[in-house]
């Protein structure tokens, strides 16, 4: 028989990512208290970012190729 909690995981494995995305932003905010001093830096920090691929200063790289190198690594 299914805990409680094993039924939830189960359901929350059938939502659509951005449900997801939703519930760990509700689950963070419940354990974690509000610092809008951090909450300004990190934006500020997304802002440099996007402004660094958007000049040509920086090139992002695929998703998929940074966890097929770390993965490599990992196992070598």
């Amino acid at each position: 028989m299914q805990t409680a909690h094993q039924k939830l995981f189960d359901e929350i494995d059938l939502l659509p990512i951005d449900l997801k995305s939703q519930f760990v932003d509700k689950l963070l905010q419940s354990i974690t208290p509000s610092r809008p001093s951090i909450d300004t830096l990190w934006t500020q920090e997304a802002k440099k970012r996007k402004d660094a691929i958007e000049s040509g200063e920086v090139t992002p790289v695929d998703g998929k190729h940074v966890f097929r190198d770390i993965a490599k690594r990992l196992h070598a």
